[in-house]
């Protein structure tokens, strides 16, 4: 009998704030690691080892043995030129992938157009969280944006109208100032009453749901949980949004960046071995990326923002390994202190809807920029 092929789905968690590459993917036998971070680096014997030089920060556990059995992807050097080391404007430039202008559209809007031309699913595409990523707005293109399944979030007037009015109020202060309020208004209207009957669908999603996972009491692991609520559901969702942090480590750094690790390795496991039990994750992939990496001399108790960074790409079908060079850390080879980024991110991006979603990549990166073969 032949099984009915499923359409490809992505999943993408936003590690927001500047995750710091060094201390995520370390290189424990360059005594320049060492060096310059007397006051932030990870001890040789806690490291996840993972060849003869690098290893995982010692809390992402279930990571490493998700890539040891071949399911994870390390992309190395990912950023793009000339970092202008601002959340905002790096987070618009990731999403937008337009780092020379302010742009208007996001990548994942532009791919949801594709797939769904016509507007068929209002559910194409399901966002988790209190906010609206600019990765997944396009005018006339439906976004249902859940804070929580069972207390529904954004725009879906099942809420009370003061929260959602204070989610659009946020929407509008983020984006109004970078492409103008009417840009900002057009979306919202577009997509308003879209939201509304996508709430509406994703409402089944927790009813026909039951598991033997038990997710953590996290909030990315409450992401993920419904994430795969809705995606057993079976209601067509090809696109999925979260994320989590801040990982903006400028002090506090040992103890916080290894809470954040420890939440989303766990969450994330948790979420594939939920997909599995439910012979559901053959046809899902999950993209890990941050805005920038960290600077590579620490500032005693953190790390300040950096360039060059790491993305992850997890999943069963992900050809497992290591993509791409980590960046050199001596000091002639830096730019303003950083790790120089080697791989444009629109690379990163092509491959995921080129030979992942089966789009053409160059109309939504607005370029052709080289590959890294990780599906």
């Amino acid at each position: 009998m032949t099984k009915t092929k499923k359409d490809p789905v992505l999943v993408v968690l936003q590690l927001s704030g500047g995750n710091d590459y060094l201390n995520t993917v370390i290189p424990y036998t360059d005594p320049l690691y060492r060096d310059n971070r007397p006051g932030v680096s990870i001890q040789e014997n806690d490291v996840l080892k993972i060849d003869g030089d690098l290893g995982l920060h010692p809390s992402m556990g279930p990571i490493a043995d998700m890539y040891s059995r071949d399911e994870v992807a390390i992309v190395h050097g990912v950023g793009y030129p000339n970092s202008p080391r601002s959340h905002f404007r790096s987070m618009e430039i990731w999403h937008t992938c337009e780092p020379d202008r302010v742009g208007t559209e996001g990548w994942l809007g532009l791919a949801a157009r594709e797939i769904d031309p016509n507007k068929e699913n209002v559910v194409t595409v399901v966002s988790f969280g209190p906010s609206v990523f600019r990765a997944i707005t396009v005018p006339g293109v439906p976004v249902a944006c859940v804070n929580n399944l069972d207390e529904y979030g954004l725009l879906t007037g099942i809420t009370s109208e003061q929260s959602r009015d204070k989610l659009l109020n946020r929407f509008t202060r983020m984006y109004a100032p970078a492409i103008g309020t009417s840009q900002v208004m057009e979306f919202l209207g577009e997509t308003g009453l879209e939201a509304m009957k996508g709430a509406d669908i994703l409402k089944v999603a927790p009813e026909t749901y039951s598991s033997s996972v038990e997710y953590a009491d996290t909030t990315i692991a409450k992401k993920l949980k419904g994430i795969a609520q809705v995606h057993l559901a079976g209601l067509g969702t090809r696109i999925f949004y979260c994320d989590h942090g801040s990982f903006d480590s400028h002090a506090n750094q040992l103890g916080m960046h290894a809470n954040l690790w420890t939440e989303v390795s766990e969450a994330v496991s948790d979420f594939f071995a939920d997909l599995r039990e439910h012979d559901a994750a053959d046809n899902v992939i999950m993209l890990l990326f941050s805005e920038f990496g960290r600077r590579v001399r620490d500032n005693g108790l953190g790390t300040d923002h950096g360039a060059g960074g790491v993305a992850f790409v997890i999943g069963d079908q992900v050809k497992g390994g290591q993509y791409g060079e980590y960046p050199s850390l001596k000091a002639e080879d830096l730019q303003q202190g950083d790790l120089v980024p080697n791989l444009d991110f629109r690379g990163l991006y092509s491959t995921v809807l080129e030979n992942w979603m089966g789009l053409d990549a160059t109309p939504i990166v607005k370029g052709a920029f080289e590959k890294p073969l990780f599906v």
